[in-house]
């Protein structure tokens, strides 16, 4: 199976310039924990989750109007190929430590988002049952490497 067949389609992105209250508007409206950071030309610079806003807030002693997203956000982004398989999904998501990937097609162009979710659903809509198995087995594997303690902190 393929990042393209289980790949939420409809991305909300957000600029750097913007602040937090832009991000997490977008977060609450779309029911979202993540969202991808893009530049003029649509090209992914980085991700902010949540999380990520939390923090920011709390540790710089401000409000999320005064907080711009470029301070708060991961710029070392991971991302996925829409023709990538569940496999090499799961292996960049365990590498990385994350939930979710932006997936970028051959121009390096935004097309969706895969999350563990994502994953989670198409393993469990596989109608071949030993497919199904390998599958759950990959997810629950990505999810137990990404839900380990970091040995470092992020800067």
């Amino acid at each position: 199976m393929k990042v393209e067949q289980m790949m939420t389609r409809d991305v909300k992105t957000c600029s750097e310039s913007e602040t937090l209250v832009k991000a997490v508007q977008l977060m609450w409206e779309h029911d979202i924990g993540a969202v991808p950071v893009v530049d003029d030309a649509g090209k992914v610079v980085g991700m902010i989750t949540d999380r990520d806003c939390v923090m920011a807030a709390y540790t710089q002693g401000k409000c999320l109007h005064e907080v711009q997203v470029r301070s708060a956000m991961s710029s070392q982004v991971q991302t996925c190929q829409s023709s990538d398989s569940i496999e090499n999904v799961t292996a960049s998501m365990k590498r990385a430590q994350v939930r979710r990937l932006p997936v970028l097609d051959k121009k390096n162009k935004l097309v969706g988002m895969v999350s563990l979710c994502d994953l989670s659903r198409a393993a469990a809509n596989e109608p071949n049952q030993r497919q199904r198995e390998q599958y759950m087995q990959q997810v629950e594997l990505t999810l137990a490497a990404v839900a380990k303690p970091r040995t470092t902190l992020r800067a």
